[in-house]
């Protein structure tokens, strides 16, 4: 059930009072339609627009150089559900519902998501691929959480088989025939897909929000030898797993064309924004083969530069500047307010989130009628450890118990070390007191949730 009541009463939010009167952009008759992929675990330097020389991506090369390239942009988070929790919520690692990465923890009733306030303002809003935010009979699943359909996974321990014998269709279980005692009849994610072709068709007289949270390149390395990508890899001299990766980040390419070319059939291609991202750093460096972090320390899971900046690549013919490239420090909390206001609907953007518009660097300036507001900072937190970036400046600091453990914090000065390998933290002790403070104070304990029940044996989502 849709909330209508509690968004009206939320007010405008904070990032709708930098921008009196919204985006003069966001007439009725001229709001983006959008389209928001996100990948599982792909590498900030996976595609040939940051520098791949082993992964063809041309298709997302090629709308790099029609948009916007970030070079600074982070994931919310440094694993999937809270990432997507920070995307769907506006809020950062220390206010966001969803911490943790089992899978099973859901949104609460209350929270108010992206996806609710594209359909306040008249969106139809569909999901497809790997949502991760709430099980079945849980106030988490997104038909729920404002999605008129969503399509895919709802556990990522489910999401973890590409040759599942079911996916779900706003909580009803769709059966995915061949798959049955271990078979490969249907690739899950190929469903997913055509899925999402079938809702831009269906949706293309209205505006719409197409939110693909696709699960490759993820582990497992599972992958049809009859799809074209496959016969990029299969002859290379790598270890299986890094062939599956790199054809999975290619057929995700060509399917990123495949949208294009639809939205140009479609005369939608000019009114659609097209966001290109991961969910956070990769799961495995490949080295020897293909390093997908480059020089930056860390992998998911880690508080690293490799384990949360993520490509981001933006495209809105006629109002995003070609070949721009931007080093903006922005991240998933920011896609709400950014959406929100080229949609016209900052009125339903709840009051106190942490993300900021970063529409007048997409639009310019002149279009967006101001400066960009940048953040006092950005925050995370994984497990025992938080780190913050302001400005040039980044913390990593351990937590003892519910306090950031001061003797441990680092300090690094990302303009020049991007490989976090000098701790200035004894060299600038007032950048670093500050920092402590931000570590500390960005920080709310989440409330207690539980999860559903598993059934007996664990095989609830197999």
């Amino acid at each position: 059930m849709y909330r209508r009541d509690f968004l009206k009463s939320v007010g405008t939010g904070a990032a709708a009072l930098a921008m009196p009167g919204g985006l003069a952009a966001a007439a009725a008759n001229d709001v983006p339609n959008i389209v928001f992929v996100i990948v599982d675990d792909m590498g900030y330097y996976d595609l040939g627009c940051y520098g791949s020389k082993t992964i063809q991506t041309p298709n997302i090369d090629r709308m790099a150089a029609e948009g916007m390239r970030f070079t600074d942009a982070y994931s919310g988070a440094t694993v999937c559900a809270p990432a997507r929790s920070t995307l769907m919520t506006g809020y950062h690692m220390g206010h966001t519902s969803v911490r943790g990465n089992s899978g099973g923890i859901p949104l609460l009733a209350e929270d108010v998501t992206l996806a609710e306030v594209l359909k306040e303002a008249g969106y139809a809003t569909g999901g497809f691929g790997k949502w991760g935010l709430g099980e079945v009979g849980t106030a988490g699943v997104p038909e729920k959480q404002g999605f008129d359909v969503f399509f895919g996974y709802y556990h990522q321990v489910h999401a973890h088989s590409y040759y599942t014998t079911y996916l779900w269709r706003n909580s009803e279980r769709v059966p995915l025939p061949g798959n049955e005692g271990g078979k490969r009849g249907q690739y899950s994610h190929h469903v997913i897909f055509q899925e999402a072709l079938k809702f831009i068709r269906a949706s293309k007289d209205r505006p719409f929000f197409c939110y693909c949270p696709w699960t490759p390149p993820h582990a497992k390395y599972e992958f049809p030898q009859d799809d074209p990508a496959w016969a990029l890899y299969k002859d290379k001299d790598w270890p299986n797993d890094a062939k599956v990766a790199a054809a999975m980040d290619s057929m995700m390419d060509r399917q990123v064309g495949e949208i294009i070319t639809l939205l140009k059939q479609l005369d939608l291609d000019s009114k659609t924004l097209l966001f290109f991202c991961s969910d956070n750093g990769a799961a495995k460096r490949f080295d020897g083969v293909h390093n997908s972090c480059g020089s930056m320390k860390g992998l998911k899971r880690s508080m690293q530069e490799g384990g949360i900046r993520t490509p981001m690549v933006v495209r809105w013919p006629g109002k995003i500047r070609a070949g721009a490239v931007s080093d903006l420090a922005w991240y998933f909390p920011d896609v709400m307010p950014t959406l929100a206001e080229l949609a016209g609907a900052t009125k339903h953007v709840p009051k106190g989130i942490d993300g900021i518009s970063i529409v007048p660097t997409l639009l310019g300036q002149a279009a967006a009628g101001r400066k960009q507001k940048p953040h006092e900072y950005l925050f995370w937190q994984h497990g025992g450890t938080r780190a913050a970036r302001m400005g040039k400046w980044k913390a990593i600091q351990k937590s003892g118990g519910k306090k950031p453990q001061a003797a441990s914090l680092q300090l690094y000065d990302l303009s020049n070390d991007i490989a976090e390998a000098n701790n200035l933290a004894a060299n600038h002790p007032d950048v670093a007191k500050r920092m402590a403070a931000i570590l500390q104070e960005a920080y709310t304990p989440p409330r207690p949730q539980r999860e559903p029940p598993r059934k007996a044996g664990g095989k609830r989502h197999r």
